[in-house]
């Protein structure tokens, strides 16, 4: 029996978007494929709300976030975490001998525009990364509030791991100052995992030019190079399948429109909070709650294995807190093409399961 996905990724994917993925294959270096590519990467300038250059790349969003890191970093690299993956980038540069430092944040909070400062002030760095959203916490960070401070600093490359909550979240690429935003399928955008996106400014394009060693799969010059010039080709073989959807799923998603998608993961965030105010606690900052998870202080008094047990019965597939947070927290999901009805559901069956 398949399990209903109210975990962080992958997402429910709805059987016109799976059946997409079924598509005859074409020849990855013909003019069809050229076209599908052009018509992919207009559909998700108008998502990301950029006018810089995509690129796709057939990996999970960690691929270009290490790609990112290779290609952009001269001098070193400022990596600003909140959580899990935040960790994870800093473990990409110092895995592939780029000097970087960590700045955290405790579990659950933000990162300041202060932190920020502090360290930019320094002139030390030439690369940051943010988190946009934190899975593993349930939080957002206020993009625009960081922002004001690192655009006074216009020689340092901007990267921003949008994974969870692109096409979910508003994020305006071009109106933030993002150099590289990177996310991927399997979460807001309600496909398989598999193949990985990101925007790319001309800014950090002609960083690229002057950094050696940026790898060879992941070398974002290499694929901006291919989509520019030959065009809308890439390097190796593409994951035609993923690419079907995506042009698909983009077409459904513009068809909601951007801000009316935005307004819907809204709207379900505070259902989500509000569920676990009235029925737990919520675990993070209360100001800078995520709008695709929640993450919920279990006070329950029963243990998550239970809980999990009880859903899967249900029908239900439930996410336990990640890293140190197991057992302590489980993650409530609301992103994707997930619609209000089907989270109230879940949320009544859940309020039903921890009451037995």
């Amino acid at each position: 029996m398949h399990k209903k996905l109210f975990i962080p990724g992958p997402t429910e994917v709805y059987p016109d978007v799976l059946e997409k993925m079924a598509t005859p294959m074409i020849g990855h270096r013909t003019k069809d494929a050229s076209a599908l590519q052009e018509a992919i990467s207009k559909k998700l300038q108008k998502v990301m709300m950029t006018n810089n250059t995509i690129v796709l790349s057939t990996s999970s969003g960690s691929g270009l976030m290490e790609g990112a890191v290779r290609s952009f970093t001269k001098t070193r690299a400022a990596v600003f975490s909140i959580g899990a993956f935040g960790k994870r980038w800093h473990k990409m540069c110092t895995s592939n001998g780029i000097a970087a430092d960590l700045f955290e944040s405790e579990l659950g909070q933000i990162t300041t525009p202060e932190m920020l400062e502090a360290a930019l002030s320094t002139g030390k760095y030439d690369l940051i990364t943010i988190t946009q959203n934190e899975t593993s916490t349930g939080i957002h960070n206020p993009m625009a509030r960081l922002a004001e401070v690192y655009k006074k600093y216009p020689d340092v490359i901007v990267c921003v791991d949008a994974v969870s909550s692109m096409a979910g979240d508003l994020i305006p690429v071009d109106e933030l100052g993002i150099d590289v935003c990177i996310t991927s399928t399997q979460k807001c955008l309600g496909l398989p995992p598999g193949m990985a996106i990101a925007s790319v400014s001309e800014k950090a394009i002609k960083k690229a030019e002057t950094v050696e060693n940026r790898g060879l799969y992941f070398d974002y010059l290499e694929l901006v190079k291919f989509v520019k010039e030959k065009p809308y080709q890439y390097p190796s073989t593409p994951s035609e399948s993923h690419m079907f959807a995506l042009d698909y799923q983009l077409d459904k998603i513009l068809e909601e429109g951007v801000e009316n998608r935005y307004k819907r993961h809204c709207e379900m965030a505070k259902i989500a909070q509000d569920w676990a105010r009235e029925h737990c606690e919520l675990y993070s900052d209360p100001d800078n709650l995520s709008v695709t998870v929640t993450c919920v202080k279990n006070t329950t008094g029963k243990p998550f294995s239970e809980i999990s047990k009880a859903m899967g019965e249900r029908g239900y597939l439930m996410s336990n807190g990640y890293g140190p947070l197991k057992d302590i927290t489980f993650r409530i999901a609301h992103m994707g093409d997930l619609t209000v009805e089907e989270l109230q559901q879940y949320l009544k069956d859940l309020t039903e399961v921890i009451e037995a």
